[in-house]
């Protein structure tokens, strides 16, 4: 197996990734854990209010505002989950050493079931709600809002699952060695 060298870039980002300054933001799992629900928490705001900006009736610019503020700590957020699983989802795979090829294939496996679960799952919400409408049709609206936040989802469930299985990293040993 040949390997393509690192470029630039990759040499830079992984350089980033690994930068262990923020390091106590993601130390223990219970941050990482609060991090990732805190990006979960903005990312469903963030989709709420974008969609009564879209659908609302009059001028709700105020929605539009909020956005733009909470998408700074949504930022940081990512930010941060990315740096505490340093860079799995984020680097190129040539970047990789074998341990983290394999864990990004285990991240993105169980990412991959969650979402079979979550669009099953929205498929009979889809369903019954269709059922229940008298000429037994899907609100258009509704429909589209619900796909949007569904391929929202997809596209940060691997992120949230990296986050939430991310291990703890060995305490630092200052020891010197025998």
């Amino acid at each position: 197996m040949t390997t393509t060298p690192l470029t630039r870039y990759d040499r830079g980002m992984l350089r980033l990734m690994n930068d262990r300054r923020s390091r106590p933001l993601y130390a223990t799992a219970a941050r990482r854990r609060l991090v990732v629900a805190a990006h979960l928490v903005l990312t469903a705001a963030i989709g709420g209010l974008l969609t009564y900006f879209f659908f609302a009736e009059g001028e709700p610019i105020w929605a539009f505002v909020v956005v733009v503020v909470l998408l700074l700590p949504w930022m940081v957020a990512t930010g941060v989950i990315n740096a505490a699983t340093r860079g799995l989802l984020e680097l190129r795979e040539r970047a990789l050493d074998e341990r983290q090829s394999a864990e990004r294939a285990r991240v993105q496996a169980r990412a991959h079931r969650a979402m079979t679960v979550l669009l099953g799952a929205t498929a009979i919400a889809a369903g019954l709600s269709t059922a229940g409408a008298a000429d037994g049709s899907l609100p258009t609206a509704p429909a589209a809002a619900v796909l949007v936040a569904v391929l929202a989802v997809h596209w940060l469930m691997p992120l949230w699952v990296a986050g939430l299985t991310a291990q703890d990293e060995p305490a630092e040993d200052d020891s010197p060695a025998p």
